[in-house]
């Protein structure tokens, strides 16, 4: 069963940076590489967003207009390790970052991007969560 472990949260002012990881783990049918990789996150008292995700290449990435131009994504498939570098922290980037991977790119991107007009299959591999918090 694979598992997600996100590492790398804390906190930090405004204007900030910090960068998350997601080691990945349990592989049997499938290797990491065969997997698209996203982020999410919730807010105290808010819905969780989507924030970012990856084709399994590498070569196709998606971010939400909140985070476009400040937080990267990125994936070290030797390592199993996924990454979100997040700059220009604002207090509103506060909550707990969730790792997410789906075989199908198009099921991931459809929940963080909110494509698609009816609801996609759900995601079944997720982390535990590694909590941010920007203060201002």
């Amino acid at each position: 069963q694979v598992q997600l472990a996100e590492t790398g949260g804390g906190e930090v002012q405004a204007g900030g940076s910090l960068t998350l990881s997601c080691t990945a783990s349990g592989f049997t049918r499938h290797n990491f590489d065969d997997y698209a990789v996203g982020w999410f996150r919730q807010a105290p008292g808010k819905e969780r967003e989507g924030v970012s995700c990856m084709s399994w290449s590498g070569a196709t990435t998606y971010y939400v207009d909140s985070v476009k131009g400040r937080f990267t994504i990125s994936k070290d498939n030797v390592k199993k390790t996924l990454y979100l570098q997040m700059n220009d922290l604002k207090p509103e980037d506060t909550a707990m970052y969730y790792c997410a991977a789906d075989l199908n790119l198009s099921i991931l991107a459809d929940h963080i991007m909110g494509w698609g007009s009816t609801p996609p299959p759900p995601i079944n591999i997720w982390g535990q969560g590694t909590q941010v918090t920007v203060s201002s």
